[in-house]
């Protein structure tokens, strides 16, 4: 900052105007001068470095650099149900995800087979329907990640955990703009 400050004091400053070709050559000095040596060097994880007589290296001397890291093991996974039911972990939006698709094939089956809207649905009986498949998709849910399973590490195929979770965020979508828009509309969407 204050070789930055010199310098622009020193250009506004000289004599001849400010900007002669000598003050440039200063000014190119003090901001591009190297104090020592730098060395970069760009290594894989988990690959062992690999030497290479014949290239020469960037650095003077081999105990100049730090000793590799020791191999990043993964994490021993959480099962406790507070992280498992956290707001960022590994259950809500996937279990939310799992009864907005249940909620949402359910909702538009029941509509074009009775003609009912959404919420006629909930009036008539919906409610024990959503807590009985409630508490069995969240046990089913977390039965798997009390034992430590993941989703991401059963998933193979275009049947992955992404894909799950993707139509699970569609499905919640289409469930709120199904009710909103038979709301709106005053009738069923079928």
């Amino acid at each position: 900052m204050a070789t930055a400050s010199f310098n622009m004091q020193s250009v506004f400053a000289a004599p001849s105007g400010g900007l002669s070709s000598c003050n440039i050559r200063n000014t190119k000095q003090l901001f591009f001068k190297r104090n020592a040596p730098v060395g970069v060097r760009c290594m894989a994880q988990g690959d062992p470095i690999k030497e290479n007589p014949s290239v020469p290296s960037t650095s003077t001397s081999q105990s100049q650099m730090p000793p590799s890291p020791p191999p990043v093991s993964k994490p021993k996974v959480s099962t406790k149900f507070g992280d498992l039911l956290a707001f960022s972990g590994p259950a809500p939006e996937r279990i939310n995800g799992r009864l907005a698709m249940v909620g949402f094939v359910a909702a538009i089956a029941v509509e074009l087979s009775k003609g009912e809207n959404v919420f006629a649905q909930i009036s008539d009986g919906g409610v024990g329907w959503f807590l009985g498949t409630t508490a069995l998709l969240t046990l089913a849910s977390m039965v798997p990640l009390f034992k430590g399973i993941r989703a991401e590490a059963k998933s193979k195929g275009i049947m992955t955990s992404d894909a799950e979770l993707w139509n699970g965020r569609f499905a919640m979508l289409g469930l709120v703009a199904l009710a909103f828009t038979e709301y709106v509309s005053g009738g069923t969407l079928v």
